[in-house]
């Protein structure tokens, strides 16, 4: 399959599985799991920051229109997208990335990905609580949103892609 179409694919995957499904489940505890982060993560490594910031602006931009979060959503993304090469060209092989391989946890390790998607998704899930709840007396009840929500979309992230992982393997 064509590398454009695959990700196209998955660009309407996750949106709709953001807004439809995962934004309306009621977890408590302020915890809100969010996939959307992911798509950012997937994207190829040689994407430049223009491009990364534009897609992850599309992408919250569907979810905040079906979610109704008034560019929370499209906020956090852009914030991603914009750090993701950064991030990734510090933590990075000193020879580069091997173009034929994906930002995922089966290409690159499970450290790797850990660590490297532990950090945007921290960044990305601290930005959207920062902005929906906009008080810095409730730095306490960010956090907890932050870390409760951002522990449980890592490890969901996980699970996507032990999916993903397993559909390649049966190809």
């Amino acid at each position: 399959m064509n590398i454009a179409y695959k990700h196209i694919i998955r660009f309407v995957i996750f949106a709709f599985l953001q807004a439809l499904v995962f934004n309306q489940l009621n977890i408590g505890f302020g915890i809100h799991l969010m996939i959307q982060p992911l798509y950012i993560m997937l994207l190829p490594f040689e994407l430049t920051v223009i491009p990364l910031m534009g897609i992850a602006f599309l992408l919250g931009l569907v979810i905040d229109v079906f979610s109704n979060t008034y560019g929370l959503n499209t906020s956090a993304l852009v914030l991603m997208a914009y750090l993701r090469p950064i991030v990734f060209k510090f933590y990075g092989p000193r020879e580069g990335y091997d173009p034929l391989k994906e930002p995922t946890a089966h290409d690159m390790g499970i450290s790797w990905f850990g660590l490297v998607y532990g950090i945007l998704l921290s960044l990305h899930t601290f930005w959207f609580f920062l902005l929906e709840i906009f008080e810095i007396g409730r730095f306490g009840f960010i956090l907890q949103k932050t870390i409760l929500s951002g522990g449980l979309s890592f490890l969901l992230a996980l699970l996507i892609q032990s999916f993903i992982l397993n559909s390649k393997q049966k190809k």
